[in-house]
């Protein structure tokens, strides 16, 4: 796998938003999966991640209460999710485009892989100062489960942004 590290340097080319956005919206979604698929294997509650979610937005209350289905706990918590991960998906490619460091498919997953690591010491170690309930959900599955969502992040990145062609690469029109 060629990872071109010489022809990374920054550019001045701005991130393709819509391809930002739904890699945002898809790595949200298998993250949330894998994540539900997790607590139902491991025999807890599938609401509990969902409630801890909501908490960022509603406050630590809402852990008191039982980890059950509630319609507005569910709509708060996929709202909140799905904002986040679009979030950082846009944040990922912020960092990837003026780099070029979605010049290929080995790149894009050296770094979505290094932002998924970043982005689980962030949320489980640093914002655990403001939502410490963050803290019980540190774990191999959460790394994991990062490292997937950065993974997915900058595939699904890469496969959508509309690249111009290289200015020095052969063109079709040659013969």
């Amino acid at each position: 796998m060629e990872l071109h590290m010489h022809s990374h340097h920054f550019v001045r080319r701005m991130p393709e938003w819509p391809a930002a956005v739904m890699g945002g919206c898809v790595a949200g979604a298998v993250f949330l999966v894998i994540e539900l698929f997790a607590m139902g294997v491991a025999g807890r509650s599938v609401w509990s991640p969902l409630r801890m979610i909501a908490a960022i937005v509603t406050g630590r209350d809402l852990l008191a209460q039982p980890a059950t289905f509630a319609p507005g706990v569910v709509m708060v918590a996929l709202l909140t999710h799905f904002v986040l991960a679009i979030l950082f998906a846009v944040i990922l490619a912020v960092i990837m485009a003026p780099f070029s460091l979605d010049s290929s498919v080995g790149m894009a997953s050296l770094v979505g892989a290094v932002f998924g690591v970043l982005l689980y010491v962030v949320n489980f170690y640093g914002m655990t100062q403001w939502f410490s309930w963050f803290a019980d959900a540190r774990g191999w599955v959460s790394f994991f489960n990062h490292i997937v969502f950065g993974l997915v992040a900058a595939h699904t990145y890469l496969a959508l942004e509309k690249r111009e062609p290289d200015a020095g690469g052969a063109s079709d029109t040659e013969g």
